[in-house]
């Protein structure tokens, strides 16, 4: 009786396992099925770009994807990457339902694999993402349309993220960063910019800016320089180093290189002023008074050029009282100083000592008197 109730259960035993092994070759079989119609879906997908195929390909994968076995499966996730990726950037209306957003369903199969799986799916890897970055970049544009220039930002990030920090994407991280004023960021794409290729004058123009906002007044004069002498006949190179140089009076770099932006804009009266000004600065005052000229030329009634051109004149009649040309222009040109801006203390002490040399009591008297009258308000 004994054996037979051992036997029995024995029997009973190997029928559960047998009931056991045949459901999982079952569900196994089952899932296999799922893989193959998924693979196949997802083929028709590639050729025909239909959105319907690709949904085909997403129920076969979930359904293959129930088990925690087949989840874990490297060929279900590469497939599954595969499908989910190619849903983030084709179907960018959502028309698919998913649970989540396809791009974090694409990340979460990818946290599955190896990197030695991704290396022996290399180019299904690539495949997933490209598809991604493009996925990003849209998002990234959609963004910019709504002016949200931090989530662009943080879009392209994701780009770069993937290793795929192309020309463009390293670009427009660089203009997010400086929108998002993150710009100790922004030269560091710059930099990475301007060391690849054959990048554009305006691209240093462009890291020149952010310098400036950065307070980096060394940083704006190596850049403008290296410019210089990579692009020596562009013009906004040449003028945005001749405005560097004047912020920071260093004239005697100016003064060898001003005759070239002259040439740009032979008519450009402040050009032409900090011609003769920086001229005059390194005692070139024959070269100063050139410019000087030139200025009243263009404009007779310029307050800058008759006041320094009257005061080198008066210069010379106060070392030279017999220099009756230089008395001449001084008186002049002063006096036309004064009637631009009447109230002008520096005019008016100009022509204090014109008329003091010349002896032009009353006339020395008349602007004394409206210097103290000045000096009281």
């Amino acid at each position: 009786m004994q054996m037979t109730i051992t036997s029995n259960k024995r029997a009973s035993s190997w029928r559960a396992l047998a009931s056991g092994v045949l459901l999982c070759i079952s569900v196994n079989a089952v899932a296999q099925s799922n893989y193959k119609e998924s693979s196949n879906s997802f083929a028709f997908f590639t050729q025909t770009g239909d959105l319907k195929n690709l949904e085909s390909a997403k129920k076969f994968i979930d359904a293959a994807y129930l088990t925690r076995r087949d989840s874990t499966s490297v060929r279900v996730n590469v497939l599954r990457a595969m499908i989910y990726s190619s849903m983030a950037y084709a179907d960018s209306s959502r028309t698919i339902k998913n649970p989540k957003d396809p791009i974090d369903i694409t990340y979460d199969a990818l946290a599955k694999l190896k990197p030695r799986d991704l290396q022996n799916y290399a180019s299904e890897a690539k495949y997933v993402k490209q598809n991604l970055a493009a996925a990003h970049i849209f998002q990234a544009n959609k963004a910019l349309g709504k002016q949200d220039y931090t989530a662009a930002y943080n879009s392209y990030m994701r780009v770069k993220q993937l290793n795929i920090a192309n020309y463009d994407v390293t670009y427009n991280l660089a203009l997010l960063a400086v929108q998002n004023k993150q710009y100790e960021a922004a030269v560091g794409y710059y930099d990475q910019i301007l060391k690849t290729g054959d990048p554009s004058a305006e691209r240093y123009l462009e890291l020149v800016n952010i310098y400036k906002a950065l307070g980096n007044k060394q940083a704006v004069l190596n850049t403008l320089q290296t410019a210089r002498t990579k692009f020596p006949e562009n013009k906004a190179v040449l003028m945005n180093l001749i405005q560097e140089f004047a912020q920071n009076t260093e004239y005697k770099a100016i003064v060898p290189i001003i005759d070239e932006a002259i040439r740009y804009e032979p008519q450009n009266i402040e050009l032409n002023y900090l011609a003769g000004y920086s001229n005059e600065t390194v005692g070139n005052l024959d070269v100063a008074k050139k410019y000087y000229q030139q200025v009243l030329q263009l404009n007779e009634n310029n307050y800058e050029s008759n006041l320094a051109l009257g005061l080198i004149y008066l210069n010379d009649f106060l070392q030279n009282e017999d220099n009756g040309e230089a008395q001449y222009n001084a008186q002049n040109l002063l006096l036309k100083a004064n009637e631009i801006r009447p109230y002008d203390v520096n005019a008016l002490k100009s022509l204090s000592l014109y008329y003091e040399k010349s002896g032009d009591l009353a006339q020395l008297d008349r602007v004394k008197l409206l210097l103290n009258q000045l000096s009281n308000n």
